[in-house]
């Protein structure tokens, strides 16, 4: 997002943040009708551009969300989403992009609460990697053909009584809401979103064989003094990489695997 909207966009996060300190807000239920929220304006691109539309005053597309929403959600979600119309977007979808945000927010704030965040966050990034080394599953989770519903009973013979019942919702919300973009895609996203519940960096780390405990402490205090933040790992095995290990952060590559040192020998000996 640019613009209004990454600032509209910040907004609506400090406003999550200071509904969900309250404990006596249900961040699972706000979850669920900020999900239903999302859907809706998807379905409804008309509405959704009348709500963001910048010639109507923000207090009128407020007021608008306000009738037709009162009914369907709770106070916290209606305040949350009233407030969000009222801002400025650059462009209509970005409205439901940060609802749709928010809502998978909500639900990380319910499993925070029960200690489960860490879990979730592991199980969401194991997940996509389940995922993208199975076609068959893949394709079952995706396929336009098969119902909501199927999808679900299958996420739920995967996921449930063995991944923590947040991982199995959220998940199940991105499977019947792709919205557009890749299995792969909005896994890793979440995975990420997870994180950042708690101001931390993820760092993916390939590695010949699994790390020690003591290796992972090692690196994980090493890359959390080299950027000055909290890393949190998440780690792979690829006996392809030979030996040492891969690490990314975002764009960023630090590749110290034997594999890699050898290419990098080939293509001196080639120039």
């Amino acid at each position: 997002m640019n613009g209004a909207s990454r600032e509209a966009l910040a907004s609506a996060r400090e406003q999550l943040n200071a509904l969900t300190d309250d404990t006596a807000v249900d961040a699972a239920k706000l979850a669920e009708e900020l999900a239903a929220v999302t859907a809706l304006l998807d379905r409804e691109v008309s509405l959704r551009r009348v709500l963001t539309d910048p010639a109507q005053a923000g207090e009128a597309r407020a007021e608008l969300a306000g009738r037709l929403l009162r009914s369907q959600i709770g106070g916290p979600a209606l305040d949350l989403v009233t407030g969000m119309v009222r801002a400025r977007w650059s462009r209509s979808r970005d409205l439901t992009d940060a609802l749709e945000e928010l809502a998978f927010s909500a639900d990380l704030v319910a499993a925070q609460r029960a200690g489960g965040l860490d879990d979730v966050e592991d199980e969401l990034f194991r997940f996509g990697r389940i995922v993208g080394s199975n076609g068959e599953l893949r394709r079952a989770l995706t396929d336009p053909n098969a119902t909501v519903a199927a999808k679900a009973e299958l996420l739920h013979s995967l996921l449930g009584g063995r991944a923590n019942p947040v991982t199995e919702r959220i998940v199940i919300r991105l499977v019947a809401q792709p919205r557009g973009r890749s299995l792969e895609a909005g896994l890793d996203a979440l995975s990420k979103l997870a994180a950042s519940r708690r101001d931390r960096m993820v760092a993916v780390v390939t590695s010949a064989v699994p790390l020690s405990d003591g290796q992972r402490e090692r690196l994980s205090a090493s890359l959390s003094s080299l950027y000055g933040r909290q890393i949190h790992l998440n780690l792979d095995v690829d006996p392809e990489v030979l030996g040492g290990v891969q690490v990314r952060i975002g764009d960023e590559v630090i590749n110290g695997t034997i594999a890699e040192r050898l290419d990098e020998a080939a293509r001196r000996m080639a120039g």
